[in-house]
């Protein structure tokens, strides 16, 4: 990859594998290495956890297989968020306005395009499930972001026109505005009854959302 001021040339392999139109990116490569870097470390942590509550049910061939995924994460994960570092360094401004337009649209998971055929909800309930067993929350969420702007320096950075300060602010201040919400939605989840949904992937098994 080589890096000039408000411009990014990529090899088209990795041109490939980092823009998506699903990613919200809007065929922004600032946008979607900032993107990848968040994602590439909630697949880590997710794998991760995985991993542990396999090998507590007494699997240890699934905590291996997961734990094998999330070390390649983690290697993914080091390699972008390298990438956007970069960015910063030299096209500072560019980058703050890029990676606060990314959290603006929120980081989604890829996985939110699976399907079963059946279930038009299924990652909104595959997403409930991963929270209440604590395979991938929204503390995670905000932990990432905290993660991010402590690894990339972000309050520190100088030198920002109008709207990359404003664009630092934003980001620097959205991790607790992501827990207050989180404390309320886990409020009102703990008034709502208990419901179960059939997973068609462990034959129809019900599985409790909350």
């Amino acid at each position: 990859m080589s890096v000039e001021k408000g411009v990014v040339t990529t090899p088209p392999s990795i041109t490939i594998t980092t823009m998506h139109k699903d990613w919200k990116t809007e065929n922004n490569p600032y946008m979607a290495f900032v993107y990848t870097s968040f994602q590439e470390r909630a697949t880590f942590i997710s794998h991760g956890n995985t991993a542990r509550l396999a090998m507590e049910s007494g699997d240890p061939v699934l905590a291996r297989i997961c734990g094998t995924i999330a070390a390649d994460e983690k290697r993914h994960e080091n390699a972008y968020q390298r990438m956007v570092k970069k960015l910063l360094e030299v096209d500072p401004t560019v980058t703050m306005v890029a990676i606060s337009n990314m959290m603006h649209q929120n980081i989604t998971m890829p996985a939110h395009l699976m399907h079963d055929g059946r279930d038009p909800h299924l990652f909104d309930h595959f997403s409930s499930v991963a929270q209440r067993l604590g395979v991938y929350t929204a503390a995670d969420y905000a932990d990432i972001l905290e993660f991010l702007i402590q690894r990339w320096e972000l309050e520190k950075i100088e030198g920002l026109t109008s709207e990359g300060r404003r664009a630092q602010d934003f980001v620097c201040g959205l991790a607790p505005r992501i827990r207050r919400l989180q404390e309320r939605a886990d409020e009102r989840a703990r008034k709502m009854k208990p419901r179960d949904v059939e997973f068609s992937w462990i034959f129809n098994k019900k599985v409790s959302l909350i």
